[in-house]
């Protein structure tokens, strides 16, 4: 199959390119800048700008939409608005028959944040083309370049003690990047999927604070003393944030924000098309921390 994968070189494309290779798949990359882009060798890549339409993409079997604006400054709600309609109208021109997304978990009937909004508005975007759009839902992806990962590694390897917002509580679902991929790539070889939904996560349903503590566990051997106060804004939190991480607050705000939906997988069937061997959160930081890891084989993570 020939499949065209947009955000090539993301967080999540860089490492979605190489498995769909594997799989045996021909593969288009669209970058925005094609002499930056250090794909493999085998890949065909096109250069183009969502943001700047109109684009024209190759015919292909199927296509890959890994785009988000969070962190290009402005409005990033407008931004994705515009990408995911440029993309419509490509995917269409072309005759594209499939897609498929990776968009955000969370219950519609809850107050979305900004951040999953957008996701939410998104797919909606993307359902009205011609081609049959499969949709993923993920909480936090846990990897190496994944920016709501770094930001709490950061926060659990550099802090002793923090004063969070009271959501800090909510539950979440995070899922390891290696196992986001094989959903992703799963789904392409299953027509079932086509024009449905899906939840994917983890095997441990945690609060934020469990999963800061057992950030800071691998990354110190110590828990860092957590006080969530109900008065802590997520301007104010993202304010914060700026001063102790390398996450900017454009990026920072809209992951704050979004701690205050319970992102959780409440409909499993998914694992009915696509088998997927699980990693355990600890076992997914420990990969994700790499070198930072200082306790990954001398210790092990105590429950939290």
């Amino acid at each position: 199959m020939r499949v065209l994968v947009t955000g090539a070189s993301g967080f999540v494309g860089s490492r979605l390119v190489p498995a769909l290779l594997e799989r045996g798949h021909d593969v288009v990359a669209m970058v925005r800048d094609a002499d930056r882009y250090d794909g493999p060798a085998s890949v065909d890549v096109i250069e183009a700008d969502l943001l700047e339409p109109p684009v024209t993409v190759p015919s292909v079997d199927a296509a890959y939409y890994l785009v988000h604006s969070m962190g290009t400054g402005g409005d990033f709600e407008a931004h994705d608005r515009v990408a995911a309609r440029t993309f419509v109208d490509a995917v269409d021109a072309a005759g594209i028959e499939r897609t498929v997304y990776l968009g955000g978990l969370g219950d519609d009937r809850d107050k979305l944040s900004a951040h999953l909004r957008s996701r939410r508005e998104v797919e909606r975007i993307l359902a009205q083309s011609e081609a049959d759009l499969t949709t993923l839902r993920a909480a936090i992806i846990v990897g190496e370049g994944s920016a709501s990962f770094e930001l709490i590694a950061q926060l659990s390897g550099r802090l002793p003690a923090m004063v969070t917002p009271k959501w800090v509580r909510t539950e979440c679902q995070p899922i390891f990047v290696d196992d986001a991929i094989e959903y992703l790539v799963g789904v392409l070889d299953v027509p079932a999927t086509a024009g449905e939904t899906y939840g994917i996560g983890g095997p441990d349903v945690l609060t934020y604070e469990a999963i800061l503590r057992r950030t800071a566990e691998l990354l110190t051997g110590h828990q860092p003393l957590i006080v969530p106060v109900p008065v802590l804004s997520a301007r104010l939190s993202a304010g914060w944030l700026s001063l102790v991480t390398d996450i900017p607050p454009s990026v920072a705000r809209p992951l704050v924000e979004g701690m205050r939906n319970t992102v959780v997988v409440t409909d499993h069937s998914i694992d009915e098309y696509v088998d997927v061997e699980l990693t355990p959160f600890d076992e997914a930081a420990r990969l994700a921390l790499g070198d930072r890891a200082v306790l990954a084989e001398a210790e092990g993570v105590p429950e939290a």
